[in-house]
């Protein structure tokens, strides 16, 4: 399976703009801009919530998987990430990536749902992918 997007830039980086495109047809076209990415979204979206959005639709499925494969499936889970973007040192990064999870999941202890919650988020794709660059941090909480 390979996914796809493609995206258009026009204007310098400071005060041009464009648009990024989800070739599967689910999201798109979506405005970025540079000052979405440093000052403030104002309807615009950037990189960095692309990549959020991701960790979150990928985290949610790794323990999802993870809860019904110990045989508490979750009825619910609710997960928000959020990604920091800051100038350090070597430049503009993605530093930070914090993810939170709320479960509903029948049958299942606080201490078992954070054990499996910390499982997912290290055999989590996305969580792969950013490990080793970003710093990832979880609170998980059973509801």
């Amino acid at each position: 399976m390979e996914s796809r997007a493609s995206a258009t830039w026009e204007g310098d980086l400071l005060s041009g703009g464009g648009s990024t495109t989800l070739l599967s047809g689910a999201a798109g076209p979506l405005p970025v801009s540079w000052p979405s990415r440093t000052e403030q979204a104002s309807g615009k979206t950037s990189p960095e919530e692309l990549i959020a959005a991701a960790h979150a639709a990928c985290y949610s499925m790794a323990l999802s998987h993870g809860l019904s494969g110990a045989g508490h499936p979750p009825t619910r889970l609710d997960t928000d990430a959020v990604a920091t973007f800051e100038k350090v040192d070597a430049g503009w990064r993605l530093t930070k990536m914090a993810l939170s999870v709320r479960g509903d999941v029948p049958g299942m202890t606080g201490d078992s749902f954070q054990s499996a919650a910390d499982e997912a988020k290290d055999g989590c794709p996305v969580s792969n992918a950013l490990a080793g660059n970003v710093e990832i941090s979880l609170e998980a909480t059973l509801i």
